[in-house]
């Protein structure tokens, strides 16, 4: 591992001193965990991501995509 020197406001210090009594964890343990979480988080988000949830979305639909499509503009346009 390295070292780093981190500067925090001194709300955050206290709020992580406080959570790392509280759970028995170092701070340096909670910037850890708090980083792999984030990282997570980041590489699950994003494009991959919208296409992973909504994959197979279409698959109701039993109809040619460009005639529901043009059928939905068609309803828009009645409402507005």
């Amino acid at each position: 591992m390295v070292r780093i020197i981190v500067s925090l406001p001194e709300e955050d210090k206290k709020w992580l001193e406080y959570y790392g009594r509280k759970h028995r964890l170092s701070a340096a343990e909670v910037i850890r965990r708090a980083l792999k979480l984030y990282r997570r988080q980041v590489s699950q988000g994003g494009y991959e991501r919208v296409i992973r949830e909504t994959a197979g979305a279409w698959k109701s639909v039993k109809v040619d995509s460009q005639e529901y499509i043009e059928a939905m503009r068609a309803d828009w346009e009645k409402t507005s």
